[in-house]
C-alpha cells in the first residue's frame, strides 16, 4: 500500500508540474519552436524587455491586482470585523453565507452576470462605453472579498476578547484600540488575505474577459495570441510570473509558520 500511495502521490506531482516544467524549458530555447529545442538561450528573455504590447498588458495585469487586492484587503477585514461582532447564531450564519456565495459560485456565471449588470447601468447612465478599467476592478474585489474575510475570521476567533476592553481600560478611544491591540493581533491574516487577493487577481481570465471591455490583461492578451501563434517570449513572461507567485507562496507559508509557532510558545 505504501508503494502504491507513493506512486500516487508522484502521478498527481508529475501531471501537476510537467506542464510547467515544459513551459520552463522551452522559454530557454533559442529557436521559435514549441517543439523542438534548437539549443540554450535567454533570447525570448530579452525580447520581453522590447515587447510593448505584451508589457503594457503585463502593467494592467499588476495595477489592477494591486489595487483590487489593497480595497479587497480593506473591506473584507472590516467585514470581518463586523461579522465577528454579530451576536445572533442565524444571523452570522447567515452572513457568512452570503460572503461564501462569490466564491463557490461558477466563474462565468459571475463574469456573465456583472457584465450584464454593468452593461445595464452603463445604458441608465449614458455611457458610451460600459467596461472597462472601474468595472474589471469592481469584478476582481467582489471575488476576492470571500477570501480575504476566510483568512481574517480565524484570526478574530483567536484573539483575546478582552485585548479591546483593556486598551480601553488604559485610556485608548475606541478607534485607537481598535487599531493598537485588534489590528496587530489579526495582522497576520490581513496579510494572508492581501497575498491570495492579489495571486488570485493576476491569473484571472474568466471574470476579466467578461468585464474588462477594452482593458487588456495579460491572460486575455495571451488567450488571443493562442488563436495565431504562441511564441517563446511567452513561455518566458508565463515562467517569471511563475516564479514571482511561487516566491510569494513561500512567504506566505512562512508567515503562517511563524505565526503558528508563536502561538504555540503562548
Amino acid at each position: 500500500m505504501k508503494v502504491l500511495s507513493k506512486i500516487y502521490v508522484a502521478l498527481i506531482i508529475f501531471f501537476l508540474y510537467a506542464p510547467v516544467a515544459v513551459m520552463i524549458f522551452f522559454s530557454f530555447n533559442s529557436g521559435s519552436s514549441v517543439w523542438v529545442f534548437s539549443g540554450f538561450s535567454f533570447d525570448w528573455y530579452k525580447s520581453i524587455v522590447t515587447n510593448d504590447y505584451m508589457l503594457g498588458a503585463l502593467k494592467n495585469t499588476l495595477i489592477l491586482a494591486v489595487v483590487s487586492a489593497v480595497i479587497s484587503t480593506i473591506l473584507g477585514t472590516a467585514a470581518a470585523v463586523g461579522i465577528h461582532a454579530i451576536r445572533g447564531k442565524i444571523t452570522k450564519k447567515l452572513a457568512t453565507t452570503v460572503t461564501n456565495i462569490p466564491m463557490m459560485n461558477a466563474d462565468i456565471v459571475t463574469g456573465i452576470s456583472l457584465m450584464l449588470l454593468f452593461i445595464f447601468i452603463g445604458k441608465l447612465l449614458g455611457l458610451n462605453e460600459s467596461l472597462g478599467f472601474f468595472t474589471v476592478l469592481i469584478a476582481h474585489i467582489t471575488f476576492n472579498l470571500p477570501y480575504v474575510i476566510l483568512s481574517v475570521l480565524p484570526k478574530l476567533k483567536q484573539t483575546d476578547k478582552n485585548l479591546q476592553e483593556a486598551a480601553l481600560d488604559l485610556g485608548c478611544t475606541p478607534l485607537q484600540s481598535f487599531f493598537k491591540a485588534v489590528i496587530p493581533s489579526i495582522s497576520t491574516g490581513i496579510f494572508t488575505g492581501l497575498i491570495m487577493a492579489f495571486t488570485l487577481s493576476l491569473d484571472d481570465f474568466v471574470i476579466s474577459y467578461f468585464t474588462c471591455g477594452h482593458y487588456q490583461t495579460l491572460p486575455i492578451v495571451i488567450y488571443n495570441m493562442t488563436k495565431k501563434t504562441v511564441t517563446p517570449d511567452v513561455y518566458a513572461l508565463s515562467t517569471i510570473i511563475f516564479f514571482s507567485v511561487f516566491a510569494l507562496l513561500i512567504l506566505y507559508n512562512t508567515v503562517i509558520q511563524s505565526d503558528n509557532e508563536k502561538r504555540r510558545k503562548k
